[in-house]
């Protein structure tokens, strides 16, 4: 059991960091893994039937990025990669406004002409692509996690 001056000493360390906190801290950047400085924006995935997905990346593990995947609509596309969507914590999929924080995917598909941004953590470090399944070599997107 704790001594009461003991018990109060504990309180007032954990009260202060709130207490220390200015009320109007809106400007506040946020820290760590989502901070701004750590957030790095990917060349945009384009699907279209019969066209490359684009240069292959190289990501740093522990670092925050952004892609947009845009399809043009000129067919159904799927995009497949297992083992890089394994490779990553999904932070949130954006589609229309609408946000989803996935627990883990398999693979992506567009029925029709849309954009969806993904936000993500690389984390496991190794060569992995995501690729339109029965594409050919150019519907491939060579991915290095450092």
């Amino acid at each position: 059991m704790l001594k009461p001056m003991t018990a109060m000493g504990l309180a007032l360390c954990l009260a202060l960091p709130a207490a220390a906190q200015d009320a109007d801290d809106d400007d506040a950047l946020p820290a760590g893994l989502l901070a701004g400085p750590n957030k790095q924006d990917l060349p945009e995935i384009i699907l279209s039937v019969g066209e490359p997905l684009g240069e292959p990346w190289a990501l740093k593990s522990g670092g925050y990025y952004e892609v947009e995947i845009t399809s043009d609509g000129s067919g159904e596309i799927a995009l497949a990669g297992a083992a890089f969507l394994r490779a990553i914590w999904i932070d949130e999929i954006v589609i229309e406004g609408l946000e989803i924080r996935p627990f883990g995917l398999d693979s992506l598909e567009f029925d029709e002409a849309g954009t969806m941004e993904i936000g993500f953590v690389a984390i496991k470090p190794g060569s992995y692509e995501l690729a339109v399944p029965n594409g050919g070599e150019t519907q491939r997107l060579q991915i290095v996690i450092e």
